[in-house]
């Protein structure tokens, strides 16, 4: 298995590096307009399937919050509210943001709105969807690759696939995306200090998400996000930058004001 791994991490395909915002090396095997295209495709689907909500006071509410942030992001986005009582939201590339009227009934005010759609954003920022897509295609080839070499036919050499295959999703594929999350969510936190919110509202979100989600979460190791707690402990840790952050934002006028 030693010689699995390392076959794994000296493929040739893992050539194409990037940079996140947060400074860690990324692998990026698509370009950005190969991404962005696939983003607006799969929100024009998604707005042909999913209702689009008339209500005037939620589409007020999540569109206030978004231009906040957005001012700090810059480009032209496209935001819609969807009828969906998940507490969700999303942000691809190509500049889209959804936003479920499950999540404006959540939240108990404007600032843990902006954290969800700062942590959104985050992932967009930061390419994630580039990255995971580019992990998936990594894993997919050493794969293809170890079955070539080894005897898959054989009971050990099926077992070998098997296991091969679970750890590289547990091993790879599930941890990276954790790592997605949790630098989103710290990307979120200073765009939403940034744009004048309140960052200490974000943990008080991730609360409020833990008890809603109790006892429906799998073990940490087999998800693709981190614990409500874990996320929390990590934004407590960047909270004091983020409030400096948000001081110099209030100091300059930046005071959204956006009523649920």
């Amino acid at each position: 298995m030693k010689n699995i791994a390392l076959l794994i991490c000296t493929l040739p395909l893992l050539t194409a590096c990037a940079t996140s915002p947060l400074g860690r090396s990324q692998l990026t095997l698509m370009s950005d307009d190969e991404v962005n295209t696939m983003g607006v495709q799969a929100f024009a689907k998604m707005k042909e399937k999913q209702p689009a909500s008339k209500n005037k006071t939620d589409n007020d509410f999540v569109n206030c919050v978004a231009s906040a942030l957005l001012k700090e992001v810059g480009g032209d986005w496209e935001v819609v509210v969807f009828e969906d009582q998940t507490f969700n939201a999303f942000a691809l590339p190509g500049n889209k943001i959804g936003v479920h009227t499950g999540l404006i009934n959540l939240v108990d005010n404007a600032d843990q709105l902006a954290a969800v759609i700062g942590h959104e954003i985050g992932h967009v920022q930061a390419h994630h969807g580039n990255e995971r897509m580019s992990q998936e295609m990594a894993v997919q080839q050493s794969l293809a690759i170890t079955q070539a070499i080894f005897a898959p036919t054989s009971t050990l050499g099926q077992t070998a696939m098997s296991a091969l295959g679970l750890g590289a999703q547990y091993g790879v594929v599930l941890p990276f995306s954790r790592l997605h999350e949790s630098e989103a969510d710290i990307i979120g936190l200073n765009l939403m200090a940034k744009a004048g919110f309140n960052p200490q509202q974000s943990v008080n979100l991730w609360i409020k998400m833990g008890q809603a989600s109790e006892g429906q979460n799998p073990p940490e190791f087999m998800s693709t996000h981190p614990t409500s707690s874990t996320r929390i402990k990590d934004l407590e840790k960047n909270m004091p930058q983020a409030l400096q952050t948000q001081q110099a934002a209030l100091a300059a006028g930046k005071r959204p004001v956006c009523v649920k």
